[in-house]
């Protein structure tokens, strides 16, 4: 099929949708899209990796990818995708409504997990909107931007719901809303900090609580320490500066807060079995 973005441009807010199918997965794949915030809604029979994690789809799935995570789609067929993209501009809460916002749960989990699987009615109400805001950006009124906020909003709102309900243990989805709030600001604050805060003690600081509380709240809920979710995240930041980039593992080093080149490089090498430069030479081939 033929790739069409259609877009909406207000000064600095933009937002695009497109329809695709296995034939344009070069265009998808590309610079283009890497620095938008992403909603995808895949049919059944696709296969993608995001951040280097794979997917095999046996339903119609939504995936949230926030800008610059690394996106691969590896096999499709020829039913139709799409994909809304836009920058924070268009939309990002920042203070309201933070478990919605463009920084929350869909965006940034402490599972890292970007996808919601969708029921047979969910699937065609997640259609529904797409199609509304696809409408939106061709009518061009001037009511056209609050609309088309207002249905990716719905479609946030319905995506966090299924994914609270398909990724929580019922033991986390009772959790009074103050310790899953811990939870949620913890990763946020990891996403901020990553780069200059390297400890659990830096964290827990900004949570206003103990470091071995913290861990141990993680650790009653079966989750990974906060340790090795820090580790996580620089690893993770490291894979795609070393795809995306062409700076040395020294410079990626020193990027990620660590003056010591040697001690980052066992580190990685430690955590993903593999030295940066031995994953660089295999993820660009």
């Amino acid at each position: 099929m033929n790739l069409r973005n259609y877009l909406f441009e207000s000064n600095y807010k933009k937002l695009g949708h497109i329809s695709f199918n296995e034939n344009d997965f070069d265009l998808v794949n590309g610079d283009q899209f890497r620095a938008s915030i992403k909603v995808m809604l895949f049919p059944e029979g696709y296969e993608l990796a995001v951040d280097f994690n794979l997917y095999q789809l046996s339903k119609p799935s939504l995936f949230f990818i926030n800008s610059n995570q690394y996106l691969n789609i590896i096999k499709g067929n020829s039913k139709v995708a799409q994909m809304l993209h836009y920058n924070r501009d268009f939309y990002c809460v920042q203070i309201h409504d933070a478990e919605v916002a463009c920084d929350g749960l869909l965006f940034n989990n402490i599972f890292e997990n970007p996808k919601v699987d969708t029921s047979e009615t969910d699937a065609e109400i997640f259609e529904i909107l797409f199609k509304h805001v696809l409408e939106e950006i061709k009518l061009k009124d001037h009511s056209s931007e609050e609309m088309i906020r207002t249905y990716l909003k719905q479609i946030i709102i319905r995506a966090t719901r299924s994914w609270k309900k398909q990724n929580l243990v019922n033991e986390v989805k009772h959790l009074p809303n103050l310790e899953l709030d811990l939870f949620r600001n913890f990763s946020r604050f990891v996403e901020i900090h990553f780069r200059e805060k390297h400890s659990v003690a830096d964290y827990a600081k900004m949570l206003n609580i103990a470091p071995k509380t913290l861990s141990n709240k993680f650790h009653k809920q079966g989750l990974e320490s906060p340790n090795d979710m820090i580790k996580k995240r620089i690893v993770l930041e490291t894979k795609r500066l070393l795809l995306y980039t062409d700076l040395s593992i020294k410079e990626i080093s020193y990027q990620l807060g660590y003056d010591d080149p040697a001690y980052f490089n066992r580190l990685f090498t430690q955590k993903t079995k593999s030295s940066p430069a031995a994953f660089r030479k295999e993820i660009k081939g």
